[in-house]
């Protein structure tokens, strides 16, 4: 299956996303909707991989402008399932005659092959989904203040 990617720029700083991001259960909590997870892999300060029960995927980090661009990826089991190959047009005769030379017309193109219907399999599952929401509850999380600026008392 193809991998479920979202990604955005945080306005927070690398240090403070990687604090979050690094730390096994820390991860767990943000990435909770898909069950729990390990951390198998860790790139200092730009990338992070994880693997669970029904997924893995990875977390990477650059500074991006005024933030930090995030990119959750999560790959899905399942073997791809490749979708029919076009079949090659096949070209066109070439005639050469005299009245083809004297008025240098172009050939006439093939018609268009009808298009096949869309199968049901290429919507996403109902995992994709959950795994898309998830991500995208992750980003808003790791987005928002968990303080109040400029608050007294």
């Amino acid at each position: 299956m193809e991998p479920v990617t979202v990604s955005r720029r945080l306005v927070k700083s690398p240090p403070e996303l990687w604090a979050e991001l690094s730390e096994e259960e820390a991860l767990g909590r943000h990435l909770a909707g898909l069950g729990p997870i390990r951390v198998t892999r860790v790139d200092p300060e730009t990338t992070v991989a994880w693997e669970g029960d029904r997924t893995s995927g990875t977390v990477e980090l650059s500074p991006s402008g005024w933030g930090t661009k995030v990119i959750l990826t999560a790959q899905l089991p399942g073997d791809a399932v490749p979708g029919p190959e076009p079949a090659p047009q096949a070209a066109s005769p070439r005639r050469f005659g005299r009245l083809r030379r004297l008025w240098r017309r172009a050939p006439a193109a093939p018609p268009e092959p009808e298009p096949e219907p869309v199968a049901a399999s290429d919507e996403p599952s109902e995992d994709a989904v959950a795994t898309l929401e998830t991500l995208e509850g992750a980003l808003d999380a790791l987005g928002s203040a968990h303080h109040r600026p400029f608050s007294r008392g």
